[in-house]
Protein backbone atom coordinates (compact mmCIF):
# COMPACT_ATOMS: atom_id res chain seq x y z
CA UNK A 1 0.00 0.00 0.00
CA UNK A 2 1.16 3.51 -0.80
CA UNK A 3 2.63 4.89 2.47
CA UNK A 4 0.97 8.27 1.90
CA UNK A 5 -2.47 6.69 1.62
CA UNK A 6 -1.78 4.63 4.72
CA UNK A 7 -0.86 7.79 6.65
CA UNK A 8 -4.06 9.56 5.60
CA UNK A 9 -6.32 6.82 6.95
CA UNK A 10 -7.62 7.58 10.45
CA UNK A 11 -10.05 6.15 12.97
CA UNK A 12 -12.53 8.81 11.84
CA UNK A 13 -12.50 7.34 8.32
CA UNK A 14 -13.11 3.87 9.71
CA UNK A 15 -15.95 5.07 11.96
CA UNK A 16 -17.58 6.81 9.00
CA UNK A 17 -17.39 3.63 6.93
CA UNK A 18 -18.84 1.65 9.82
CA UNK A 19 -21.72 4.09 10.09
CA UNK A 20 -22.41 3.90 6.35
CA UNK A 21 -22.71 0.08 6.50
CA UNK A 22 -24.47 -0.16 9.87
CA UNK A 23 -21.57 -1.73 11.76
CA UNK A 24 -21.71 -1.46 15.54
CA UNK A 25 -18.58 -0.78 17.59
CA UNK A 26 -17.11 -4.03 18.88
CA UNK A 27 -18.46 -6.04 15.93
CA UNK A 28 -15.53 -5.44 13.63
CA UNK A 29 -11.92 -6.66 13.52
CA UNK A 30 -9.05 -5.97 11.09
CA UNK A 31 -7.72 -8.54 8.65
CA UNK A 32 -4.55 -8.53 6.57
CA UNK A 33 -4.81 -6.35 3.48
CA UNK A 34 -2.16 -5.58 0.86
CA UNK A 35 -3.64 -2.73 -1.18
CA UNK A 36 -6.71 -1.93 0.93
CA UNK A 37 -7.83 -1.86 4.56
CA UNK A 38 -9.79 -5.07 5.16
CA UNK A 39 -12.11 -5.85 8.09
CA UNK A 40 -14.45 -8.62 9.12
CA UNK A 41 -17.72 -7.58 10.74
CA UNK A 42 -20.99 -9.04 11.91
CA UNK A 43 -24.54 -7.73 11.96
CA UNK A 44 -27.76 -9.41 13.02
CA UNK A 45 -28.30 -10.37 9.36
CA UNK A 46 -24.97 -12.11 8.84
CA UNK A 47 -21.18 -12.03 8.53
CA UNK A 48 -19.48 -9.64 6.11
CA UNK A 49 -16.20 -8.18 4.88
CA UNK A 50 -15.53 -4.42 4.71
CA UNK A 51 -12.94 -3.18 2.23
CA UNK A 52 -11.68 0.40 2.24
CA UNK A 53 -9.55 1.36 -0.74
CA UNK A 54 -8.49 4.71 -2.14
CA UNK A 55 -9.47 6.60 -5.28
CA UNK A 56 -5.83 7.19 -6.23
CA UNK A 57 -5.42 3.44 -6.76
CA UNK A 58 -8.85 2.49 -8.13
CA UNK A 59 -11.36 5.13 -9.24
CA UNK A 60 -14.92 5.05 -7.99
CA UNK A 61 -16.07 4.08 -11.50
CA UNK A 62 -13.67 1.12 -11.52
CA UNK A 63 -14.92 -0.11 -8.16
CA UNK A 64 -18.52 0.33 -9.28
CA UNK A 65 -17.65 -1.76 -12.31
CA UNK A 66 -16.18 -4.46 -10.09
CA UNK A 67 -19.17 -4.79 -7.76
CA UNK A 68 -21.68 -4.44 -10.61
CA UNK A 69 -20.09 -7.44 -12.33
CA UNK A 70 -19.78 -9.44 -9.10
CA UNK A 71 -23.49 -9.05 -8.42
CA UNK A 72 -24.33 -9.99 -12.02
CA UNK A 73 -22.38 -13.21 -11.42
CA UNK A 74 -24.10 -13.79 -8.07
CA UNK A 75 -27.55 -13.38 -9.64
CA UNK A 76 -26.56 -16.00 -12.20
CA UNK A 77 -25.63 -18.51 -9.53
CA UNK A 78 -21.85 -18.13 -9.69
CA UNK A 79 -19.78 -19.09 -6.66
CA UNK A 80 -18.87 -15.52 -5.65
CA UNK A 81 -19.12 -13.35 -2.53
CA UNK A 82 -21.68 -10.72 -3.56
CA UNK A 83 -21.44 -7.04 -2.70
CA UNK A 84 -24.03 -5.57 -0.33
CA UNK A 85 -25.60 -2.13 -0.20
CA UNK A 86 -24.87 0.46 2.46
CA UNK A 87 -27.57 1.94 4.67
CA UNK A 88 -27.98 4.59 1.97
CA UNK A 89 -28.52 1.96 -0.71
CA UNK A 90 -25.09 2.37 -2.31
CA UNK A 91 -22.65 -0.37 -3.31
CA UNK A 92 -19.73 2.08 -3.06
CA UNK A 93 -19.40 4.77 -0.39
CA UNK A 94 -16.98 7.64 -0.90
CA UNK A 95 -15.43 9.20 2.22
CA UNK A 96 -13.39 12.42 1.96
CA UNK A 97 -9.75 11.78 2.84
CA UNK A 98 -9.04 15.44 3.65
CA UNK A 99 -6.61 15.76 0.73
CA UNK A 100 -8.97 16.21 -2.20
CA UNK A 101 -9.48 12.48 -2.80
CA UNK A 102 -11.61 9.73 -1.30
CA UNK A 103 -11.47 6.50 0.58
CA UNK A 104 -13.91 4.12 -1.10
CA UNK A 105 -15.75 1.62 1.08
CA UNK A 106 -17.44 -1.54 -0.16
CA UNK A 107 -18.79 -4.54 1.72
CA UNK A 108 -19.28 -8.17 0.75
CA UNK A 109 -20.91 -11.27 2.14
CA UNK A 110 -18.24 -13.27 3.97
CA UNK A 111 -17.38 -16.46 2.10
CA UNK A 112 -18.18 -19.67 3.92
CA UNK A 113 -15.53 -22.22 4.75
CA UNK A 114 -11.77 -21.93 5.02
CA UNK A 115 -8.75 -21.05 2.93
CA UNK A 116 -7.70 -24.11 0.90
CA UNK A 117 -4.44 -25.87 1.61
CA UNK A 118 -2.25 -27.64 -0.92
CA UNK A 119 -3.18 -31.05 0.48
CA UNK A 120 -6.84 -30.24 -0.26
CA UNK A 121 -6.15 -30.26 -4.01
CA UNK A 122 -8.12 -33.43 -4.70
CA UNK A 123 -9.51 -34.18 -8.16
CA UNK A 124 -13.01 -33.37 -6.93
CA UNK A 125 -12.05 -29.99 -5.49
CA UNK A 126 -10.06 -29.05 -8.60
CA UNK A 127 -13.09 -29.92 -10.72
CA UNK A 128 -15.26 -27.71 -8.49
CA UNK A 129 -12.72 -24.92 -8.96
CA UNK A 130 -12.84 -25.36 -12.74
CA UNK A 131 -16.62 -25.43 -12.70
CA UNK A 132 -16.70 -22.14 -10.76
CA UNK A 133 -14.45 -20.45 -13.33
CA UNK A 134 -16.44 -21.95 -16.21
CA UNK A 135 -19.70 -20.64 -14.74
CA UNK A 136 -18.16 -17.20 -14.37
CA UNK A 137 -17.02 -17.16 -17.99
CA UNK A 138 -20.41 -18.34 -19.24
CA UNK A 139 -22.16 -15.55 -17.31
CA UNK A 140 -19.74 -12.85 -18.40
CA UNK A 141 -20.82 -13.39 -22.01
CA UNK A 142 -24.24 -12.05 -20.98
CA UNK A 143 -22.94 -9.15 -18.90
CA UNK A 144 -23.67 -5.55 -19.78
CA UNK A 145 -22.63 -2.83 -17.29
CA UNK A 146 -25.64 -1.31 -15.55
CA UNK A 147 -24.48 2.23 -16.35
CA UNK A 148 -21.71 4.40 -17.79
CA UNK A 149 -20.21 4.81 -14.30
CA UNK A 150 -19.41 1.08 -14.10
CA UNK A 151 -16.03 0.69 -15.79
CA UNK A 152 -13.42 -2.06 -15.80
CA UNK A 153 -10.22 -1.85 -17.87
CA UNK A 154 -8.86 -4.20 -20.47
CA UNK A 155 -5.86 -6.38 -19.66
CA UNK A 156 -3.35 -4.00 -21.25
CA UNK A 157 -4.59 -0.83 -19.54
CA UNK A 158 -1.71 0.88 -17.64
CA UNK A 159 -3.73 0.59 -14.42
CA UNK A 160 -3.60 -3.19 -14.78
CA UNK A 161 -0.48 -3.90 -16.83
CA UNK A 162 2.44 -1.49 -17.03
CA UNK A 163 4.95 -3.86 -18.61
CA UNK A 164 7.64 -3.37 -19.78
CA UNK A 165 8.01 0.07 -18.18
CA UNK A 166 8.18 -1.16 -14.58
CA UNK A 167 10.99 -3.60 -15.32
CA UNK A 168 14.40 -2.37 -14.11
CA UNK A 169 16.39 -0.60 -16.87
CA UNK A 170 19.25 -3.05 -16.38
CA UNK A 171 16.94 -5.95 -17.34
CA UNK A 172 17.16 -5.09 -21.04
CA UNK A 173 16.52 -8.67 -22.16
CA UNK A 174 13.45 -8.95 -19.95
CA UNK A 175 12.12 -5.67 -21.31
CA UNK A 176 12.59 -6.88 -24.87
CA UNK A 177 10.86 -10.20 -24.11
CA UNK A 178 7.98 -8.30 -22.49
CA UNK A 179 7.55 -6.05 -25.54
CA UNK A 180 7.58 -9.04 -27.89
CA UNK A 181 5.08 -10.86 -25.70
CA UNK A 182 2.71 -7.89 -25.63
CA UNK A 183 2.98 -7.58 -29.42
CA UNK A 184 2.03 -11.24 -29.76
CA UNK A 185 -0.95 -10.96 -27.39
CA UNK A 186 -2.24 -7.86 -29.15
CA UNK A 187 -2.56 -9.95 -32.33
CA UNK A 188 -4.84 -12.55 -30.71
CA UNK A 189 -8.49 -12.43 -31.82
CA UNK A 190 -11.04 -10.79 -29.53
CA UNK A 191 -14.38 -12.59 -29.71
CA UNK A 192 -17.35 -12.89 -27.31
CA UNK A 193 -16.89 -16.65 -26.96
CA UNK A 194 -13.32 -16.30 -25.74
CA UNK A 195 -12.93 -12.76 -24.34
CA UNK A 196 -14.75 -10.88 -21.59
CA UNK A 197 -14.47 -9.85 -17.97
CA UNK A 198 -12.31 -12.28 -16.00
CA UNK A 199 -11.25 -12.54 -12.35
CA UNK A 200 -7.52 -12.47 -13.30
CA UNK A 201 -6.33 -13.68 -9.89
CA UNK A 202 -8.42 -16.73 -8.97
CA UNK A 203 -5.66 -18.60 -7.12
CA UNK A 204 -6.14 -20.60 -3.90
CA UNK A 205 -5.72 -17.50 -1.76
CA UNK A 206 -8.81 -15.93 -3.30
CA UNK A 207 -11.48 -18.49 -2.53
CA UNK A 208 -12.73 -20.37 0.50
CA UNK A 209 -13.71 -24.03 0.60
CA UNK A 210 -16.84 -25.17 2.44
CA UNK A 211 -16.67 -28.69 0.97
CA UNK A 212 -15.14 -30.42 -2.04
CA UNK A 213 -18.26 -29.38 -3.94
CA UNK A 214 -18.57 -25.81 -2.63
CA UNK A 215 -16.14 -22.93 -3.03
CA UNK A 216 -16.67 -19.15 -3.00
CA UNK A 217 -14.50 -16.78 -5.02
CA UNK A 218 -13.65 -13.31 -3.75
CA UNK A 219 -11.13 -10.46 -4.22
CA UNK A 220 -12.10 -9.30 -7.71
CA UNK A 221 -9.95 -6.16 -7.37
CA UNK A 222 -7.90 -7.06 -10.48
CA UNK A 223 -10.82 -8.08 -12.70
CA UNK A 224 -10.49 -6.86 -16.28
CA UNK A 225 -11.45 -7.64 -19.86
CA UNK A 226 -9.20 -10.36 -21.20
CA UNK A 227 -9.19 -13.81 -22.73
CA UNK A 228 -10.79 -16.63 -20.77
CA UNK A 229 -7.60 -18.62 -21.43
CA UNK A 230 -5.70 -15.99 -19.46
CA UNK A 231 -7.88 -16.66 -16.41
CA UNK A 232 -7.18 -20.39 -16.74
CA UNK A 233 -3.45 -19.76 -17.19
CA UNK A 234 -3.26 -17.61 -14.05
CA UNK A 235 -4.98 -20.33 -12.01
CA UNK A 236 -2.48 -22.87 -13.37
CA UNK A 237 0.44 -20.50 -12.79
CA UNK A 238 -0.08 -20.51 -9.02
CA UNK A 239 -1.28 -24.12 -8.81
CA UNK A 240 2.05 -25.46 -10.13
CA UNK A 241 4.33 -22.82 -8.60
CA UNK A 242 5.82 -24.94 -5.81
CA UNK A 243 5.56 -28.34 -7.52
CA UNK A 244 8.78 -30.26 -8.10
CA UNK A 245 7.54 -31.83 -11.34
CA UNK A 246 5.55 -29.00 -12.90
CA UNK A 247 4.85 -30.88 -16.12
CA UNK A 248 3.34 -33.91 -14.36
CA UNK A 249 1.24 -31.73 -12.06
CA UNK A 250 0.06 -29.63 -15.01
CA UNK A 251 -1.43 -32.74 -16.61
CA UNK A 252 -3.12 -33.79 -13.38
CA UNK A 253 -4.43 -30.31 -12.67
CA UNK A 254 -5.69 -29.47 -16.17
CA UNK A 255 -7.39 -32.85 -16.62
CA UNK A 256 -9.50 -32.18 -13.54
CA UNK A 257 -9.87 -28.42 -13.83
CA UNK A 258 -11.04 -28.53 -17.46
CA UNK A 259 -13.41 -31.44 -16.70
CA UNK A 260 -15.18 -29.13 -14.25
CA UNK A 261 -14.85 -26.09 -16.51
CA UNK A 262 -16.62 -27.63 -19.49
CA UNK A 263 -19.65 -28.49 -17.39
CA UNK A 264 -20.39 -24.76 -17.43
CA UNK A 265 -18.65 -23.24 -20.44
CA UNK A 266 -17.49 -24.32 -23.88
CA UNK A 267 -14.11 -22.90 -24.84
CA UNK A 268 -12.56 -23.75 -28.20
CA UNK A 269 -9.64 -26.09 -27.39
CA UNK A 270 -7.37 -24.02 -29.62
CA UNK A 271 -7.15 -21.51 -26.76
CA UNK A 272 -5.32 -24.05 -24.60
CA UNK A 273 -2.38 -23.60 -27.00
CA UNK A 274 -2.15 -19.99 -25.81
CA UNK A 275 -1.64 -20.83 -22.15
CA UNK A 276 2.21 -20.57 -22.34
CA UNK A 277 2.27 -16.86 -23.37
CA UNK A 278 -0.29 -16.04 -20.69
CA UNK A 279 1.85 -17.90 -18.15
CA UNK A 280 4.85 -15.87 -19.29
CA UNK A 281 2.86 -12.64 -18.96
CA UNK A 282 2.07 -13.39 -15.33
CA UNK A 283 5.63 -14.58 -14.66
CA UNK A 284 7.24 -11.38 -15.95
CA UNK A 285 4.58 -9.16 -14.38
CA UNK A 286 5.01 -10.75 -10.94
CA UNK A 287 8.79 -10.53 -11.25
CA UNK A 288 8.54 -6.82 -12.11
CA UNK A 289 6.01 -6.01 -9.37
CA UNK A 290 8.12 -7.65 -6.67
CA UNK A 291 11.18 -5.66 -7.75
CA UNK A 292 9.13 -2.47 -7.91
CA UNK A 293 7.49 -2.92 -4.49
CA UNK A 294 10.37 -4.44 -2.54
CA UNK A 295 13.58 -3.84 -4.50
CA UNK A 296 16.32 -6.15 -3.31
CA UNK A 297 14.57 -6.31 0.07
CA UNK A 298 12.36 -9.04 -1.37
CA UNK A 299 14.86 -11.48 0.18
CA UNK A 300 13.30 -10.65 3.57
CA UNK A 301 9.88 -11.89 2.41
CA UNK A 302 9.86 -15.71 2.27
CA UNK A 303 7.19 -16.08 -0.43
CA UNK A 304 8.81 -13.46 -2.68
CA UNK A 305 12.27 -14.87 -2.06
CA UNK A 306 11.08 -18.33 -3.05
CA UNK A 307 9.50 -17.08 -6.25
CA UNK A 308 12.46 -14.90 -7.20
CA UNK A 309 15.07 -17.62 -6.74
CA UNK A 310 16.63 -17.96 -10.20
CA UNK A 311 13.78 -15.93 -11.72
CA UNK A 312 15.90 -13.18 -13.29
CA UNK A 313 17.84 -15.75 -15.30
CA UNK A 314 14.68 -17.57 -16.37
CA UNK A 315 12.95 -14.35 -17.41
CA UNK A 316 15.97 -12.97 -19.26
CA UNK A 317 16.54 -16.28 -21.06
CA UNK A 318 12.81 -16.45 -21.89
CA UNK A 319 12.50 -20.02 -20.64
CA UNK A 320 9.00 -21.54 -20.51
CA UNK A 321 7.34 -21.21 -17.11
CA UNK A 322 6.34 -24.89 -17.38
CA UNK A 323 8.97 -26.90 -19.22
CA UNK A 324 8.52 -30.30 -20.86
CA UNK A 325 4.77 -29.95 -21.30
CA UNK A 326 3.29 -29.88 -24.80
CA UNK A 327 0.27 -27.55 -24.71
CA UNK A 328 -0.37 -28.06 -28.44
CA UNK A 329 -0.71 -31.80 -27.88
CA UNK A 330 -2.85 -31.23 -24.81
CA UNK A 331 -5.20 -28.99 -26.80
CA UNK A 332 -5.69 -31.77 -29.36
CA UNK A 333 -6.28 -34.36 -26.63
CA UNK A 334 -8.76 -32.03 -24.95
CA UNK A 335 -10.57 -31.53 -28.27
CA UNK A 336 -10.87 -35.30 -28.66
CA UNK A 337 -12.14 -35.58 -25.10
CA UNK A 338 -14.79 -32.95 -25.74
CA UNK A 339 -15.85 -34.62 -29.00
CA UNK A 340 -16.26 -37.93 -27.17
CA UNK A 341 -18.29 -36.25 -24.43
CA UNK A 342 -16.02 -37.43 -21.63
CA UNK A 343 -15.72 -35.87 -18.19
Amino acid sequence: MDPQIKQRFTEDHLREAMDRFGIAAGNIKPLDGFESFIYEFSRPDGEYILRIGHSERRSEAMIRGEVDWINHLARGGAAVARAIESARGNLVEGIDDGHGSQFLATAFVKAEGQEPRREMGTPRLIQTWGQAIGRMHALTKQYRPSGPNCIRPHWDDPEINSLPDILPPEDAQAREHARNLLDYLHRLPIEPESYGLIHQDAHMGNFFVASEDTITLFDFDDCCYSWFANDIAIVLFYAVMWEEDKAAYTRYFLDNFMAGYRRENQLDPVWLREIPPFLKLREIDLYAVILKDFGEEYVNHPWCAGYMRGRRERVCENLPYIEDFDFDLYAEQYRACVMEGKG
